[in-house]
């Protein structure tokens, strides 16, 4: 009897090993797809997208119009825009370089959903990804310029 309790013990003690192996992994690799995010833009490496960013994505935001002093309307952008905007924004490295703001705050992971927040020289981004057969996918972005206001404030 000693010895099915000790079993059963042994069991539940490796699954929970298991489980937070997998759980930083999936941390880590979030993390990853978020910083290849930031990357496409700031290297305009237009792979990076195809590594972190679902085809199927639906990127929303607002930037800020320092001339009429408001946010824009929204702006929608499908994953082919993506990848035209990553080929030019940073192209001749004069927007972002290696010491520009480049944070990543995994801020949910599930088994097959997570989210991050992205902050970089254009603003923050909210990243809601899928985790799919080739890895974690973002494929719903919601961004903003620079917050004039926060929580942390």
């Amino acid at each position: 009897m000693k010895a099915l309790y000790y079993l059963i013990i042994l069991l539940f003690t490796v699954q929970f090993q298991l489980a937070a192996q997998e759980k930083e992994q999936a941390i880590k690799d979030v993390k990853q797809a978020a910083y290849n995010y930031i990357d496409t833009f700031y290297k305009a490496d237009t792979t990076l997208a195809y590594n972190s960013v679902h085809k199927n994505v639906r990127k929303v935001g607002w930037w800020f119009d320092k001339k009429k002093g408001k946010f824009s309307d929204k702006s929608e952008m499908p994953f082919d825009k993506l990848i035209a905007l990553a080929k030019r924004w940073n192209a001749k490295g004069n927007r972002a370089n290696e010491k520009s703001i480049r944070e990543v705050t995994v801020l949910e992971v599930s088994d097959k959903i997570a989210v991050a927040k992205v902050t970089a020289v254009w603003g923050i981004d909210y990243l809601n990804m899928v985790k799919t057969k080739d890895g974690w996918k973002s494929i719903n972005i919601i961004w903003q310029s620079k917050p004039r206001f926060s929580l942390k404030d």
